[in-house]
C-alpha cells in the first residue's frame, strides 16, 4: 500500500517554479506531496525535439560523414552551421622540431584551436600519435578546418552533424 508525506523543500518549489512558471509557484499554503507507489514515466523528450533516434545514438557515423585527411596542408571540414561530432587520429614524426596537427575555427580574422598536438623537439627517428573525440560549435561565417604543417605530420578527421545551429538534432542517414 502506498504511503503519502508532504515535502517542504525550498530549492525544490524553486526549481518547480523556474520550469514550469505557469504554475505559479502554487499559491500560498500548498504544500509538494509525494508518493511510495511507483509509477511508470515515458520520455517522449526525442520525438518531441523532431527526432525518433535516441540523443546518444544521434553522434553515430552515418553515411553522411565526411572524411578528411590533411598531410602537410590546411584543409575545410565544413562551413555549414551547427554542432558537429569530430572524431580524429594523428601521427607526428619527432625526428623533426615543431611539426603539428590541429583542428580549429576560422573567422577570417582569428583562429581559435579546438585541438592541437606538436612535437617541440627534434629527436631520433621516431612518431607520436594518438586519436581523440570532441563535439565543436560553428555559428555564421566560420568555418572548421584542420591543418598539418608538415609532410611528417599527418590528421585524419571523420565529422558529421549532429545538430542544426538551433539544437535541433540531426538524424544520422
Amino acid at each position: 500500500m502506498a504511503q503519502e508525506f508532504t515535502i517542504n523543500s525550498s530549492a525544490i518549489e524553486s526549481k518547480i517554479n523556474q520550469l514550469l512558471p505557469s504554475q505559479g509557484g502554487f499559491g500560498a499554503g500548498v504544500d509538494f506531496s509525494a508518493s511510495t507507489m511507483v509509477i511508470p514515466i515515458v520520455d517522449l523528450t526525442e520525438s518531441a525535439e523532431g527526432s525518433g533516434v535516441r540523443q546518444d545514438l544521434q553522434t553515430a557515423s552515418s553515411f553522411s560523414t565526411e572524411n578528411t585527411l590533411s598531410i602537410n596542408s590546411d584543409n575545410l571540414i565544413t562551413n555549414t552551421t551547427g554542432y558537429f561530432q569530430l572524431n580524429f587520429a594523428y601521427n607526428i614524426n619527432t625526428n623533426v622540431a615543431n611539426n603539428f596537427v590541429r583542428i580549429y575555427i576560422d573567422d577570417g580574422t582569428t583562429e581559435k584551436d579546438i585541438f592541437k598536438q606538436r612535437a617541440y623537439t627534434s629527436g631520433t627517428s621516431s612518431s607520436i600519435g594518438g586519436n581523440g573525440s570532441v563535439v565543436a560549435f560553428l555559428s555564421a561565417g566560420k568555418e572548421l578546418r584542420q591543418e598539418s604543417n608538415s609532410a611528417g605530420a599527418s590528421i585524419s578527421v571523420s565529422s558529421h552533424q549532429i545538430a542544426d545551429i538551433s539544437g535541433n538534432l540531426s538524424s544520422p542517414l
